[in-house]
Order: C-alpha cells, then sequence, then structure tokens
C-alpha cells in the first residue's frame, strides 16, 4: 500500500449540482489528494510541513454563492472564486498539534462550480482537468504555498505542473503568461 493510500480527503457535497456531473466527483477528487499527497511524500516536498505524516483534508463542494460570501468575508474580495483553500498551517496551534499528532490535518478547501465551470468553457480545457489543477492547487495552499509575488508564483506553477503532468493532465498555464 502507498503512503498516499492511507490518506484521507473528506469531501461534502453542499450543492447537488456538483453529484448530475459526468463524473464521480467525490472518487476523483479523493484520487486527485492522494496523487498530490503522494507527490509530495515522494519528492520530499517540504512547503513548511513534514510530508511524510498521515494527511487529511476536507473539500466543499459549494456553489458561487457561498465561496462570494466566504471569500469577502476572509478575502475582502466580494466576488465569488474559484477554491478557497483555509490552511490549519496559518493557525497558531499548529506547530504544537503538528509535533504531537500522528495526523497533519492540513485545513479546509471549498470550490465554486460555477465557477469552475465557466473558466473550464473559457480556458476551453476540461471540467476534470480543471477541477484537477484547482484542487492540487488547494492543496498546495493548504501545504504552506503561496503566489503573492513572481518567484512564489513560478515555484508553485511549476509543482502543479508537474504533478498534474504525471496525472496525464496538460499544463493549465501553456497559454497564460505567469502573472
Amino acid at each position: 500500500m502507498s503512503m498516499a493510500m492511507s490518506n484521507l480527503l473528506e469531501v461534502i457535497v453542499d450543492d447537488d449540482r456538483w453529484l448530475k456531473l459526468p463524473l464521480d466527483i467525490e472518487k476523483y477528487a479523493k484520487d486527485v489528494f492522494a496523487e498530490t499527497v503522494e507527490y509530495m511524500q515522494q519528492n520530499d516536498f517540504d512547503g513548511g510541513i513534514n510530508c511524510r505524516k498521515f494527511m487529511a483534508a476536507n473539500l466543499s463542494l459549494s456553489n458561487d454563492a457561498q465561496v462570494k460570501e466566504l471569500n469577502a468575508e476572509f478575502r475582502k474580495k466580494d466576488k465569488p472564486t474559484n477554491i478557497l483553500s483555509f490552511a490549519n498551517i496559518d493557525d497558531d496551534n499548529f506547530p504544537d498539534d503538528f509535533c504531537d499528532d500522528e495526523m497533519l490535518e492540513l485545513g479546509d478547501m471549498i470550490m465554486s462550480l460555477e465557477t469552475l465551470q465557466k473558466e473550464a468553457e473559457i480556458k476551453k480545457i476540461s471540467l476534470q482537468d480543471h477541477f484537477a489543477h484547482l484542487l492540487v492547487h488547494g492543496i498546495l495552499h493548504l501545504s504552506g504555498y503561496d503566489h503573492q509575488n513572481d518567484d512564489e508564483a513560478e515555484e508553485m506553477e511549476a509543482i502543479e505542473i508537474d504533478i498534474l503532468h504525471k496525472m496525464g493532465i496538460g499544463n493549465p498555464y501553456a497559454d497564460e503568461e505567469i502573472v
């Protein structure tokens, strides 16, 4: 059994439209999480955490209205976005909890269906591939990565590209300039 198989992604469906997609979204989310964690473990990946621990996270599959509300409250941006990540690594108690627990609870993510669909359509990519990209992106945020400046963005994007490539998904930044 690989290390990633012992990791856990709890998927919460807040909007039933997610269940109408032509894809077992809960299984796919867990597969993407497992692939991402396995990559992190195999590459001694360290965004500020020791990735050899048992890892867990939560993903809420939601909609623009709920994501907009959280985005306004926590990021002061009164608009929906594709995915929000709330990393436990940002919690003041994280270092103590990290040392004491066998399981590393990375944090929570929430993804909006409407924004995911709009972006996939605009980019002319499959919903499945865009979902995988956003989930990998969210997991990296939970692990301590960010893209506040060009160097951080390049590092995070390179990791995303590598993980997605291992999953058979093309470079999501191929037609974009790094911002």
